[in-house]
């Protein structure tokens, strides 16, 4: 049985993994809403709205991947996008209600992601992604702790 803390925890971790499935999900919709649009010229414009230099580096490679957009492609993302977001929100379901197969899937999702947020932090030292790996390292502990916990033998509390 877990205390109030460790149920609070879990519950964190819950909200976090269908919030990541959440987002995921608007921008599947976001992708959907591009269908019957020109995407480069959406590109342009949220390149200017965000005050960047169309001209450097990684603007002029979102701006060339727009222009290049099919609407297969748009689907396509979209697809993945909501498949991702779907595998979240039914991870956030079974870590809310407890249920230990969630456990293990967040477990080993999570550990998935390491090397490459290692790599990453490595490779292009930031704070957003020393973040991103300390949350995600925080979860898979947290969730190798919990699994571990409960297969240890229960103490007999009465004496």
């Amino acid at each position: 049985m877990r205390t109030n803390g460790n149920k609070k925890l879990m519950r964190l971790v819950a909200v976090f993994e269908a919030s990541k499935g959440l987002l995921v999900l608007l921008a599947g919709c976001g992708l959907l809403a591009m269908l019957h649009r020109d995407v480069q010229q959406v590109a342009e414009e949220l390149v200017r709205f965000m005050h960047l230099n169309p001209a450097s580096h990684y603007p002029r490679i979102f701006i060339d991947a727009a222009a290049h957009t099919t609407h297969g492609r748009l689907w396509m993302l979209a697809w993945l996008a909501f498949a991702y977001a779907m595998v979240r929100l039914v991870e956030g379901y079974g870590l809310w209600r407890e249920r230990r197969w969630a456990e293990w899937f967040a477990a080993v999702s999570g550990g998935i992601y390491v090397p490459l947020e290692v790599f990453e932090l490595w490779s292009h030292p930031s704070w957003l992604r020393a973040f991103t790996l300390s949350a995600n390292l925080a979860v898979v502990a947290y969730m190798a702790w919990s699994l571990r916990r409960a297969r240890s033998p229960r103490r007999n509390s009465s004496t």
